[in-house]
């Protein structure tokens, strides 16, 4: 069968000139967002991934969470949570990392003014895409950053209990790296609760164990 090689000159002519096909401005704009998303995959977080041969960057803890979304919302405090709605805040929240960063939790320096930083950057990076869906993300990240809704609160408590999992099954190791005491990991973590009653005693539980085998100074 013989190809018809003109459509495709056609659009690799427009790709040269900065333009893509069909579509025109917006999608070009969704393109360059989905382009820009990849620059996540260079952020690195202090948690180590589970055999500890690295620390994980920013794109896989979002993955990790989202799929925790689907393993564990049966656990969720409000039965009837909006499930898709979860996944989408925390495939975006951490986004704004690609301008500001990941700020340690326990670095009470850098979270002074990592508010404003996180800010800008989602002004920025949402912007990127066309109105509409700019709007639609950044309401979804304010959404998860204001806790007031159940999608929020659950999205919160896996975003706490993902990284607290690893530090848990790595025997505490960026834990005593950074002097960290249990006084502080449950400060951390009491968003857990508000999300799932459930996952909170599962915290406290491990939180307890921890602390008597040493993983976790008292």
């Amino acid at each position: 069968m013989t190809k018809d090689t003109s459509e495709e000159t056609s659009i690799s002519e427009k790709i040269q000139s900065g333009l893509l096909p069909e579509q025109g401005g917006r999608f070009q704009k969704q393109i360059e967002f989905i382009l820009e998303a990849d620059k996540l995959k260079h952020t690195l977080r202090r948690t180590l991934l589970l055999d500890r041969s690295r620390r994980e960057n920013s794109a896989e803890h979002s993955w990790h969470i989202a799929l925790t979304v689907l393993v564990l919302s049966e656990y969720a405090r409000d039965k009837a949570i909006d499930v898709f709605g979860v996944v989408k805040m925390l495939l975006i929240h951490d986004l704004v990392e690609i301008d500001a960063g990941d700020t340690y939790c326990y670095d009470d320096q850098g979270r002074e003014n990592q508010a404003q930083r996180e800010e800008r950057a989602a002004d920025r990076i949402f912007n990127i895409l066309p109105e509409d869906q700019a709007r639609s993300f950044r309401e979804l990240w304010d959404e998860f950053e204001n806790r007031a809704t159940p999608e929020s609160r659950l999205a919160n408590a896996l975003d706490r209990l993902q990284p607290f999992l690893h530090n848990y099954f790595s025997e505490g190791q960026t834990w005593q790296e950074n002097d960290v005491k249990s006084s502080q990991v449950v400060s951390r973590m009491q968003p857990v609760e508000d999300g799932s009653l459930f996952l909170w005693n599962y915290v406290r539980a491990l939180l307890d164990d921890a602390v008597k085998k040493g993983y976790l100074s008292g």
